[in-house]
C-alpha cells in the first residue's frame, strides 16, 4: 500500500511541476500532457519555438527552429514533396519530420523532376528566357547579350588573318592550340552574328527558334573543348586530328576534313574501342592500334559532346565559305537553302 501511495504522489509531483494541475485545477486533458511531453523533448534537442510574423497559426501550432536553421513554412514543405512524389505526411509523422524528409531527398536527389530531361530541352529552355527577355524593353537583346562570349576575341581576327596563322602550324602544339580556338571561336561568332541579325518576325518562326536552340546546345558542347585549348592540355593524339581539320577548313578542303574528323571521331582501328595491346608479342598489325587510331567519341560522354558540337562548326563553316562542289560535303547550293 506504501507503494501505491508513493507512487501516486510521484505522479502528482510530476502534474505540478508540469503546471497541468494546482488548487485550482483539478484535473487535465490528455493532449496537454502529450504537449508537454512533445515540448520537453524538443527542448532537449535544441529545437525552440519561432514566433512567425509572416502569416498567423492556428492555436496550438507550432514552428520550430534548429540551431541557425529556419523551417519553410508548412505549405512549401506540402508543395515541395509533392513535386517530388513523396507523401505529404507519413503515418505518425510530425511537421517537423517531414521537414526533414523533405531535407534528405533534396540532398540526395537534387535533380529529382530533371530526370527524364536532355541538353536539347535544357537549351530549348534557355532559348524561351532569353526570348522572353528580348520581349522587354529594358533588358539587353540577344546581340548585346552575347557580346561577353566572345570578348576575347580580337575585333581584327578575320578569315584571312588565320589563314596567315595557320601556315606556321605545326611548330609549336601551344601555338597550334591558340589557332584552332581563334578559328572555332570566329565560326561561333559568325553564327551567333547571323541570329542576332534575324528580324522579330523572324525569330518567332520555328526553324529560328530551333537554329537557336542548335547553337545554344554546340556553344555547351564545346566548352570542355575550348578550356582544354586554353590551358593547352589537350590530348596529343586529338591535337593532332584537329590541326588536320583546321588546315582542310582553312584550304576550303571540306571532304578532307569530313575524313580526318571520321578518322578522330570512330577510328579506322580493327578494335575501334580503345584495344591497344592484345597479347605479350607484336603482331603484324600492331601499329594500327595505336590510341590515335580508336573511336574517341566511345571514351566519355563529354569528349562525344565537343566531337559532335566541332562537327556542327564545321557544317557552317562550309556555309559561310564555300567552294567547289566538288570539295563539300553534301553540296546545297544557297538558292536551294533559301
Amino acid at each position: 500500500m506504501d507503494v501505491l501511495k508513493a507512487e501516486i504522489a510521484r505522479k502528482r509531483k510530476l502534474l505540478e511541476q508540469k503546471q497541468l494541475v494546482d488548487d485550482k485545477k483539478k484535473y487535465f486533458r490528455r493532449g496537454e500532457l502529450n504537449a508537454k511531453d512533445t515540448e520537453e523533448v524538443l527542448q532537449k534537442v535544441g529545437y525552440k519555438k519561432q514566433e512567425s510574423v509572416e502569416a498567423p497559426r492556428a492555436e496550438g501550432a507550432y514552428s520550430f527552429v534548429a540551431d541557425g536553421q529556419n523551417i519553410l513554412p508548412r505549405a512549401e514543405v506540402i508543395r515541395r514533396l509533392r513535386e517530388r512524389g513523396e507523401p505529404v505526411l507519413l503515418f505518425g509523422e510530425t511537421e517537423l519530420e517531414a521537414f526533414d524528409r523533405l531535407r534528405i531527398c533534396e540532398i540526395s536527389q537534387p535533380e529529382a523532376n530533371r530526370g527524364f530531361r536532355n541538353d536539347f530541352q535544357e537549351a530549348m529552355e534557355q532559348v524561351d528566357a532569353a526570348y522572353l527577355q528580348e520581349m522587354f524593353a529594358n533588358t539587353p537583346t540577344a546581340k548585346e547579350d552575347k557580346k561577353s562570349d566572345f570578348a576575347e576575341l580580337d575585333e581584327t581576327i578575320s578569315w584571312e588573318s588565320i589563314q596567315t596563322m595557320a601556315q606556321k602550324m605545326g611548330r609549336n602544339k601551344d601555338y597550334d592550340m591558340d589557332v584552332i580556338i581563334t578559328l572555332l571561336t570566329f565560326l561561333l561568332k559568325l553564327w551567333n552574328d547571323q541570329i542576332a541579325n534575324y528580324t522579330k518576325h523572324e525569330k518567332m518562326s520555328t526553324k529560328v527558334k530551333m537554329t537557336r536552340v542548335i547553337y545554344t546546345q554546340t556553344k555547351e558542347y564545346v566548352k570542355p573543348l575550348f578550356r582544354k585549348l586554353k590551358h593547352h592540355t589537350l590530348p596529343e593524339d586529338i591535337l593532332d586530328s584537329l590541326r588536320d581539320i583546321c588546315k582542310h577548313l582553312l584550304n576550303r578542303n571540306y571532304i578532307s576534313a569530313s575524313d580526318a574528323y571520321l578518322e578522330m571521331a570512330i577510328g579506322n582501328a580493327p578494335w575501334p574501342i580503345g584495344v591497344t595491346m592484345v597479347g605479350i608479342h607484336a603482331r603484324t598489325g600492331r601499329e594500327k592500334i595505336f590510341s590515335k587510331n580508336v573511336a574517341h567519341v566511345m571514351n566519355d560522354e563529354t569528349q562525344r559532346k565537343y566531337i559532335q558540337g566541332l562537327k556542327r562548326l564545321m557544317t557552317k563553316c562550309q556555309e559561310y565559305f564555300p567552294t567547289d562542289p566538288s570539295k563539300c560535303v553534301e553540296y546545297v547550293s544557297k538558292k536551294d537553302r533559301e
